[in-house]
């Protein structure tokens, strides 16, 4: 027999879509409100209605958002799975040499300047520069 305390988790689940909907509401209500209090001043646009910032936000989604499943959002797609697949093909000795190759190539790019040990490298943001 199931214990209540394993219903418990579920006791408020419809209230979920309601959330949801509560949540983008609120969010196009602030585009809405943003975009006629500050963008029809600054930029000389038209005011928009609240389905119109609806819109905005859908469009915003499609274009730069993109859709669940596709990559970015779920791990790396097929080619980082590729070269995940490829890096753990090779042994130590190869990967230092495509690492090498990768330096040369690209440079030490993920590495900020103020972090390489020479003395000529500018000083980190925020930092003062010289002795």
């Amino acid at each position: 027999m199931k214990d209540k305390k394993d219903k418990s988790c579920f006791k408020f689940r419809w209230l979920i879509p309601f959330a949801v909907l509560g949540f983008v509401a609120l969010f196009t209500y602030a585009v809405y409100a943003l975009w006629n209090g500050v963008l029809v001043d600054v930029v000389a646009v038209k005011a928009i209605s609240y389905w119109q910032a609806l819109g905005i936000l859908v469009l915003a989604k499609i274009l730069f958002g993109g859709f669940p499943g596709r990559r970015g959002k779920f791990g790396p797609g097929w080619r980082g799975r590729m070269m995940a697949k490829r890096w753990q093909s090779l042994d130590p000795e190869q990967r230092a040499r495509m690492r090498e190759e990768m330096r040369r190539r690209f440079g030490d790019w993920p590495r900020p300047p103020w972090e390489e040990e020479g003395g000529n490298a500018p000083a980190a943001p925020g930092k003062p520069s010289g002795p």
